[in-house]
């Protein structure tokens, strides 16, 4: 193990305005303004002017020229390439004013495209210094401070009050609230006590707690979502592809148009050489497709960036895109629309005390092994009954419909009511019969307790439904969700219940694993770009087969982070609309970016034809196009 050094100090990161390529513009810059002073005391064809106008061109576009002449001797035509060519071809003919001055726009048009795009990445890198790079390690008797990279599956870490969590694990001693915002996006701390999950970079509020680690530093949740987010902002959206496409035939258009600019009007119109070489090399800058190639990675990273840092998990430029074109999104039910946990909604007794019962069901339940018997015994121990003294003798499964045993020296039962029907000895009464209908129709499971002569309670199960998953289907519909349908293994009348409660268009039920991949195959099919929500685990084929596969809950969950295409950190629905808002704010911004870029040229080329455009316009109207769309694509942070 690698103990901290006391002298050991972090590495701080260089200032935007101390970077080498940026100390090359300032450096430019005065030697032009040096030139152009000197240009206007002796005049533009002295020598000294000259010579700095040269001086400002080599500093201020030595890396420009390293990758111009490399992309040259590989016919590769791009920015660079173009850039060259008008630089150099403006001092042959004399303009070494402009020249440099196209030099010097261009470094700063580029140094402010980096500092927007670091600005779009501070996102990730807030993400990585979040994370402690020491814990607090108990070896034996001793505490100390411990590189995280040492530190090994199954120690000890001692957090603190107020201080951050260094790795992933399990809570083994304490209690505490738990900040996960970083995490997962949830603004309200979360209580934490034994054998809860933590995750790395989570802040403990208020006790002292004791984690026994799961998981080394380079495999925590937070690790994860870093390497996700770096991985999703280098991939190429669809709308890149096509730019990138574009500008191949675009470039080598470019530099023919300006070619035949430069060549055709003295050739065959007589026209001034000079002149018109300027105009090629002004058609040249003009036709650099600087602001065409930043219009969508900087909205793409941006973008990502933002969800990240509000607990959503998006995992490349495609879903992004894609989730802003959805039309169709599918919910699984358990686990996603409602929470997943089983719970008693209501009781209803005929003789005797509602908690004498509940303890007489309850201990039935305590030794059967059917899904509900835990909502059951959940509810008695939440109102605290003890079911240790009761003794439970001759208990028997009844397959499929529930259990049997003696209590007392009394033969109690409780199943479904079924159960009851074919007991033949009990007679269910009108009323009794319509209160389980009610209770059905409601969408909830319906237990009853009884012995061989009567029915004594009705106890109704159901698993609740999210709080938010009302008003979150209400607002997808809002913003033009056509469909939103509701999947689940659930019978018809319990998933029609939750259905309408919910607000969902279409709901289908009685499903399997296989008939939920194979309806999502289907959606797809018909309608293209279809949304599957589910919790990523036994949802995993129908994520897959979906354009979108959204897993709620991704903190924490492996499957989740390696199914979905968007991972909701939290399994707070309400980050779904969030997540569509988003996106289709990032394709608004794609396209005002390429259609702007596109304009923009188009405008300063038509300048070509009464011979009005200039260096200085084109490289204007190259760098303010540029700032635009990246300044633009910086909206995408404001998203909330």
């Amino acid at each position: 193990m690698k103990v901290r050094e006391e002298n050991e100090k972090p590495v701080a990161c260089e200032p935007f305005w101390k970077q080498k390529e940026n100390v090359k513009v300032y450096i430019s810059a005065i030697l032009l303004v040096i030139s152009w002073l000197s240009a206007l005391q002796y005049g533009e064809g002295q020598m000294l002017p000259k010579i700095g106008y040269a001086a400002a061109i080599l500093i201020g576009g030595y890396s420009l020229f390293i990758k111009g002449f490399k992309n040259l001797s590989r016919l590769n035509f791009d920015m660079n390439t173009l850039m060259t060519v008008a630089i150099l071809g403006a001092a042959v003919i004399g303009e070494w004013g402009e020249g440099a001055t196209v030099v010097i726009l261009f470094a700063i048009s580029e140094a402010l495209e980096r500092y927007s795009m670091d600005k779009a990445r501070q996102s990730i890198e807030s993400l990585m210094d979040i994370a402690p790079k020491e814990a607090l390690i108990r070896i034996g008797d001793l505490e100390m401070m411990v590189n995280v990279e040492d530190v090994q599956v199954g120690a000890i870490m001692i957090v603190k009050p107020g201080q951050k969590i260094a790795m992933d694990g399990t809570v083994t001693k304490g209690i505490s609230t738990i900040n996960q915002a970083s995490i997962t996006g949830e603004s309200v701390p979360v209580t934490k006590t034994i054998n809860d999950k933590v995750f790395a970079g989570t802040l403990n509020e208020e006790g002292l707690l004791e984690v026994k680690v799961t998981k080394r530093a380079e495999d925590t949740t937070l690790a994860k979502i870093i390497h996700l987010v770096e991985e999703a902002q280098a991939e190429r959206a669809p709308s890149q592809a096509f730019v990138d496409k574009f500008a191949r035939y675009y470039t080598p258009a470019v530099i023919v148009l300006a070619l035949l600019i430069a060549v055709v009007p003295p050739l065959l119109f007589e026209g001034d050489w000079s002149k018109w070489i300027y105009q090629g090399l002004a058609v040249l800058v003009v036709g650099c497709p600087c602001a065409l190639v930043v219009s969508t990675p900087v909205a793409v990273v941006t973008a990502v960036g933002n969800a990240a840092k509000n607990g959503v998990l998006i995992k490349g430029g495609i879903y992004l895109e894609e989730a802003g074109a959805l039309k169709i999104i599918a919910f699984d039910k358990t686990g996603t629309l409602t929470k997943g946990v089983p719970v008693v909604t209501e009781v209803m007794t005929y003789g005797g005390d509602e908690n004498e019962l509940l303890i007489i069901a309850a201990a039935l339940e305590k030794r059967s092994q059917h899904p509900l018997a835990s909502a059951i015994m959940r509810k008695a121990e939440e109102i605290g009954l003890n079911l240790s003294d009761i003794p439970v003798e001759d208990f028997q499964s009844i397959t499929g419909k529930g259990v049997m045993a003696k209590i007392n020296k009394e033969l109690y039962y409780i199943g479904s009511p079924n159960l009851f029907k074919d007991l033949h000895k009990t007679n269910i009464g009108s009323t009794i019969r319509k209160q389980i209908a009610r209770m059905q129709r409601e969408g909830k499971t319906v237990m009853v307790l009884g012995t061989e002569k009567e029915i004594l309670s009705l106890i109704a199960v159901a698993d609740e439904i999210r709080e938010s998953s009302k008003e979150v289907i209400r607002k997808l519909h809002l913003i033009g969700i056509e469909k939103t349908i509701m999947l689940t293994g659930d019978n018809q009348r319990t998933a029609e219940a939750v259905g309408k409660e919910i607000g969902v268009s279409d709901i289908k039920a009685d499903l399997l694993p296989e008939d939920k991949l194979n309806f999502i195959k289907e959606l797809r099919k018909n309608h293209q770009s279809v949304a599957m929500v589910g919790d990523g685990v036994n949802d995993a084929p129908a994520l897959a087969a979906s354009t979108v596969g959204v897993a709620m809950g991704g903190a924490g969950t492996d499957t989740a982070l390696e199914t979905a295409n968007i991972a909701l950190m939290s399994g707070d629905l309400n980050k779904l609309h969030y997540t569509i808002t988003l996106s289709r704010k990032a394709l608004t911004i794609i396209k005002q970016n390429i259609i702007f870029s596109l304009a923009i040229k188009t405008m300063a080329l038509l300048l070509v034809i009464p011979g009005w455009l200039t260096l200085w316009i084109a490289i204007f109207a190259d760098m303010g196009a540029t700032l635009i769309v990246t300044f633009n694509s910086l909206l995408l942070l404001k998203v909330r």
